[in-house]
């Protein structure tokens, strides 16, 4: 008899182990689709501008990182800064490329939006062919043409500031009535981003500095307070994505992805100024407070805005992966 006893006790602590292994198999299918269920799949409506640090997000969307993520995003291109900032305004956007000056001045205007990382940027300034300048001292009471009370300005202000001299600004709103005065020689000197700083560049124009080589980083990633506190996860699946594109781009020559870029409308010497990077690509970060700081005075200088806004309250670095 005990040893029939020993016999079904083993019989049933077996089968109690298996049902025990059958319920932990059960269990993680569960807890997976759990964490799946975190992302919402709502579609981010996303702004961007025709320049280099939209590259990352187009990538991300056309080669399926954002998919991966488990997100979906709809990308909305502008032509200018100010088209973008009528979009903001009408509530068409869930984030945007953009800058501190103009994160600052929407929330001065009660649209609420935070930073959430800096961007990909190389801001150059451009002497006319016809001025013969080959310094940024040169530019001394000369005319430049840039985009006023944006990046664009802050960057050509950096510059002056440093080697001790004042400008005239020449308000050119038309991007291609800006590049010809500066190719005739109508203004002495331009700000422009990748591509467009390389193309006039090919043309004849002279590079006299670069944002990236002086370590200027004011412009940003943001979106609105309301996507941010209902949809968090959605914004971290984001930046995966976006990431993903980063790493992509750092493994592949810019010739690899041009067809991509081209349904972009970038030109390209996109591609070309993209595979002359010697240094590969870092992944979202934040933007530096010391630069933070700084460009908001100088928008609190300009009028822009009315009070010296903190980091805390207009930055949210919580989405970026590690």
């Amino acid at each position: 008899m005990k040893k029939i006893a020993a016999s079904l006790l083993v019989v049933l602590s077996v089968l109690s182990l298996a049902a025990c292994g059958q319920n932990n198999t059960q269990t993680t299918p569960t807890t997976t689709t759990k964490t799946a269920e975190k992302v919402t799949g709502k579609t981010i409506n996303m702004g961007i501008l025709p320049a280099e640090s939209a590259i990352p997000i187009i990538l991300a969307q056309e080669k399926g990182f954002f998919k991966e993520a488990g997100t979906d995003v709809a990308i909305k291109s502008f032509a200018s800064p100010n088209d973008r900032n009528v979009a903001v305004q009408s509530k068409q956007l869930d984030g945007t490329i953009s800058d501190v000056m103009t994160e600052a001045t929407f929330k001065k205007n009660g649209i609420d939006m935070k930073i959430t990382s800096g961007i990909l940027e190389d801001f150059k300034v451009l002497a006319s062919p016809q001025s013969k300048i080959t310094e940024m001292k040169g530019l001394a009471g000369k005319k430049v043409t840039l985009v006023p009370n944006f990046i664009l300005e802050y960057i050509m202000d950096d510059f002056a500031k440093k080697d001790g001299f004042t400008y005239e600004v020449v308000n050119i709103p038309s991007f291609s009535a800006r590049s010809e005065a500066l190719l005739n020689g109508q203004v002495d000197g331009a700000v422009y981003t990748e591509p467009q700083a390389s193309m006039l560049a090919k043309q004849g124009a002279k590079i006299l500095g670069s944002s990236k080589e002086a370590k200027i980083n004011g412009g940003t990633l943001q979106f609105t307070d309301a996507i941010l506190k209902e949809r968090p996860q959605d914004i971290t699946a984001f930046y995966q994505g976006y990431n993903q594109a980063i790493d992509y781009m750092n493994q592949h020559k810019a010739s690899e992805y041009a067809d991509i870029l081209t349904k972009y409308q970038f030109p390209e010497a996109m591609s070309t100024y993209l595979d002359k990077q010697q240094k590969d690509y870092p992944h979202a970060q934040k933007v530096p407070k010391d630069q933070f700081d700084a460009i908001i005075k100088w928008a609190k200088d300009k009028k822009q805005i009315d009070e010296n806004y903190s980091y805390t309250a207009l930055t949210d670095f919580n989405h970026l992966t590690k």
